[in-house]
């Protein structure tokens, strides 16, 4: 009888142990195909941005370059550059909600800072937002850019690319250039390019912001779908 009892007693701890052992390869491998899916993280990245976030100072290397899209004055001293995607769910709130305050504002209106926009599509997790950027820069090649971006915006559940090519119809865009422009992939490697641009200058998910002093080169980044008191904040510090 003692050997049976022991015997019963090693085997409940070997089953305990088994348990336990399982439940934490189990935790681990959902753990490794999260990462794996998400690449670099782009999901976590997306959520803390989010969140409200300190702006950072420093000399980020932003090129603003001919073809960008500017709201405003475009001699205006101070730039608010935003990298930007159009199924990001926080990239909207911006758009609705500091940006707007943003255009409301007296920087905006009086032309000291004017609003750039580039592409910075998620595509690991918004599987629509590649088409949708291009989109939008074939909208801008027949002058239509911010109508179609605010169009986007309005319709964040609805771009695929039979959508897309609707919206340039409502805008009155010549629909086969559009068309063409679209399925050539034509703007492909510039919003490409931008995505890196925005990698480089320290952006980790969207919405990020890099507001730019344009006569001294002095930079401010702010990441998130904060309020418009942390641009203005940003703003405040470059003029």
């Amino acid at each position: 009888m003692p050997d049976e009892k022991k015997e019963n007693t090693i085997t409940i701890k070997k089953s305990a142990f088994w348990k336990i052992g399982t439940f934490v390869f189990a935790i681990l491998f959902l753990l490794s195909i999260f990462l794996a899916f998400n690449g670099s993280g782009k999901v976590i990245k997306e959520i803390i941005s989010g969140e409200n976030a300190p702006s950072v100072s420093g000399n980020l290397k932003v090129e603003i370059e001919a073809n960008d899209p500017v709201l405003g004055n475009k001699d205006a001293e101070v730039s608010i550059v935003e990298f930007s995607d159009f199924q990001c769910p926080f990239c909207e709130r911006a758009y609705s909600g500091a940006i707007a305050d943003f255009k409301s504002s007296s920087y905006f209106t009086d032309g000291q800072v004017n609003f750039i926009y580039k592409q910075f599509p998620l595509t690991s997790i918004h599987p629509y937002a590649q088409k949708a950027a291009e989109a939008s820069l074939c909208a801008g090649d027949q002058g239509k850019f911010w109508e179609y971006h605010d169009l986007l915006f309005a319709n964040q559940q609805t771009l695929d690319k039979t959508s897309l090519k609707s919206y340039a119809q409502q805008l009155g865009l010549d629909s086969a250039t559009f068309n063409a422009c679209l399925d050539g992939d034509e703007k492909a490697s510039e919003v490409s390019k931008e995505s890196q641009q925005a990698v480089k200058a320290g952006g980790q998910g969207a919405p990020y912001f890099v507001v730019i002093n344009t006569k001294n080169k002095k930079t401010e980044a702010v990441s998130g779908a904060v309020p418009f008191s942390e641009l203005e904040s940003a703003i405040k510090n470059l003029l």
